[in-house]
C-alpha cells in the first residue's frame, strides 16, 4: 500500500497537537493528524483539564461554597450532590469542546485520522486504526501524544475504589471518606474538590510541602484552607502498599475499604483511593527505536529550545516533553515546533512570562520568580500585598481571604513576580503578566485607574503598600 503524503504529520490532538497543525495550515502547509482515540481533544478535553475544571464549577456551583460567607456555612444550592449531578455538566462541556475542535481542524482543511501510530522510519507513519490500516509520510513530524496516569506495582489500580485521575468520572457514587495519594497539581485540585463536598479528605505526599514551585506563602495559605475543610495532610510521608479490604462476613451489604499503608507503619483507611502520583509520557505504541530517540524513565522526549528532537526534522511538544505540562504552554509550543518545522522565523515566545494556574479552593495563579527564587539569585527585592477582604468586590463576592503579591526590585521598582490566591486568580493574573511582559514597573500600578469595584483594585493597593513600606525602609 502506498504512503499517504503530507508536509506534516501531527500525533495527538490534544492542545498542542491541534495548535501545531492549525499553525501549519496558516503557512499553506498540508498537515494530518493522528488521534489515538475515537474523538479529539486528547487528554485535555476527555479526562484532564476540561472535566476536571468543569468538576470543579459544578462543586462550587451546587455546594454553594463560594456564598458561605455571606448565607452562613449552611448554604446549599442543592443538598444531596451525586456523582451524576457533577459529570451532566462535565460532559456537556466535553460534548462541546471535541465539536470546537472538530470545526477548527475542518475549517483549516487539516484530515484527521483515528488510529495508534507507529514509527516505520524517520519519515513514515503507520497508523493502525478500528476500520482500516493507513501510512502516513512527510518531510516533517510533530510528536504531541501527551500522557497517560503514572503506574506504580504498590497501588492495584481497580477502578471502582482505587482509581487515578483518568477514572474520577467513573465513580458510582461521593465516597464518605477518600485517600489520595499525591501533593502535586492534580491531587490537591481533587482534594480540595472533594473537600467541598464534605467528603473527609486525607492527602499523603513523600515531600515536605506541596507544590513546591509555586510561593511558599501562598501554598501555606492554601494549606490553611485544606485543614480548614477538615482535609488530613500527611506530608513527608511515602505509601508502601494499598489493599482493599472486604467487607465482613453477615455484612455483604457494606462497601469495601481500602487500606493505604505507609513506609512509617501507620495505616490510612478510606472508601475510595486516588493515585495521582505523576504522568508518564504516552510513548508505548510509537516505536521510536525506528527513528533513533530515547525517552527518559518517565517517557518524556528530550527536546531543544525550539522543540526539536535528536532528529532534525521530529518535534516534539506538550506534556510528553516534561514541565510545565499545562495545556495553555502546550498550545504556545505546538505552535512555535510548527513554525521551526517551516522555518519561519517571525514566531517567538517568552517562557519567563508565562502564567500559572492551579484549580486548587481557592485558586491559586501565578507569573515569574518567587521570593524563594529571588533570595538564592541574591536579587534585591521588595513585596506589595493586598487582600481582597481590603477591595469593595471582595467584599462583594464573599471572598475575604485571597490575596495578591507584587515582588519588585529595589532598584529599578521592575516588575519580577505575580502572585495571587483567591477565586478569579487565573484571570487576574494576566493584568501583571500584560506589564511583565513590557518591561514596567510598580509604578504603572500606581498611575492606572481601575474600573470600582473590581478586585484588579487590589494591584494599585498592592503597589501603594509595596512602595510605602520600601520609603519607609530608605527613611530609617
Amino acid at each position: 500500500m502506498s504512503a499517504v503524503k503530507y508536509d506534516l504529520i501531527v500525533i495527538g490532538s490534544g492542545p498542542a497537537g491541534q495548535r501545531a497543525a492549525v499553525a501549519a495550515s496558516k503557512m499553506n502547509k498540508r498537515a494530518v493528524v493522528v488521534e489515538s482515540r475515537s474523538v479529539v481533544g486528547g487528554v485535555c478535553i476527555n479526562t484532564g483539564t476540561i472535566p476536571s475544571k468543569t468538576f470543579r464549577e459544578a462543586v462550587l456551583h451546587l455546594s454553594g461554597y463560594n456564598y458561605r460567607n455571606i448565607y452562613g456555612m449552611n448554604y446549599h444550592v442543592k443538598e444531596k450532590i451525586t456523582m451524576a449531578d457533577l459529570a451532566f455538566r462535565v460532559q456537556a462541556v466535553i460534548k462541546t469542546e471535541i465539536d470546537v475542535t472538530e470545526a477548527q481542524l475542518s475549517r483549516n482543511g487539516i484530515d484527521v485520522v483515528h488510529g495508534i501510530a507507529h514509527f516505520v522510519d524517520a519519515h513514515t507513519v503507520r497508523v493502525e486504526g478500528p476500520q482500516a490500516e493507513l501510512t502516513l509520510e512527510a518531510d516533517r513530524i510533530i510528536i504531541a501524544v501527551g500522557t497517560k496516569p503514572a503506574f506504580s506495582p504498590k497501588v492495584p489500580i481497580n477502578g471502582r475504589t482505587i482509581i487515578n485521575s483518568d477514572q474520577i468520572l467513573g465513580l458510582q457514587e461521593l465516597p464518605r471518606t477518600l485517600i489520595v495519594v499525591g501533593g502535586g497539581v492534580i491531587g490537591v485540585e481533587y482534594t480540595c474538590m472533594f473537600a467541598v463536598l464534605g467528603v473527609r479528605v486525607t492527602l499523603i505526599e513523600k515531600r515536605n510541602r506541596l507544590l513546591d514551585f509555586a510561593d511558599q506563602e501562598m501554598i501555606e495559605t492554601l494549606s490553611y484552607h485544606l485543614r480548614d475543610m477538615r482535609v488530613t495532610l500527611r506530608l513527608g510521608e511515602e505509601v508502601q502498599s494499598v489493599e482493599e479490604l472486604a467487607a465482613p462476613p453477615g455484612e455483604s451489604a457494606a462497601p469495601a475499604t481500602v487500606v493505604a499503608n505507609l513506609e512509617s507503619k501507620k495505616r490510612v483507611s478510606g472508601d475510595a483511593l486516588l493515585y495521582a502520583v505523576g504522568r508518564q509520557g504516552a510513548i508505548d505504541e510509537l516505536n521510536l527505536a525506528a527513528v533513533g530517540i530515547e525517552a527518559d524513565s518517565r517517557g518524556r522526549i528530550p527536546v531543544d529550545e525550539h522543540y526539536c528532537t535528536k532528529v532534525d526534522h521530529i518535534f516534539a511538544v506538550g506534556d510528553v516533553v516534561g514541565f510545565p505540562s499545562l495545556a495553555s504552554v502546550s498550545m504556545e509550543q505546538g505552535r512555535i515546533a510548527a513554525a521551526r518545522a517551516f522555518n519561519d522565523g517571525k514566531a517567538t515566545t517568552n517562557p519567563s512570562v508565562y502564567p500559572y494556574g492551579i484549580y486548587t479552593i481557592p485558586e491559586i495563579s501565578f507569573i515569574g520568580k518567587t521570593e524563594e527564587q529571588l533570595t538564592d539569585e541574591d536579587v534585591p527585592y521588595e513585596v506589595g500585598m493586598a487582600y481582597y477582604r481590603e477591595v469593595a468586590r471582595g467584599q462583594i463576592r464573599g471572598d475575604t481571604t485571597g490575596r495578591l503579591k507584587l515582588i519588585f526590585h529595589r532598584e529599578t521598582l521592575k516588575v519580577l513576580g505575580v502572585h495571587i490566591i483567591g477565586e478569579g486568580a487565573a484571570e487576574l493574573v494576566h493584568i501583571g503578566q500584560a506589564v511583565m511582559s513590557l518591561g514596567g514597573t510598580m509604578q504603572y500600578f500606581i498611575d492606572t485607574v481601575f474600573n470600582y469595584p473590581t478586585l484588579a483594585e487590589c494591584y494599585k493597593v498592592a503597589a501603594f503598600n509595596g512602595l510605602g513600606r520600601l520609603q519607609r525602609y530608605q527613611q530609617s
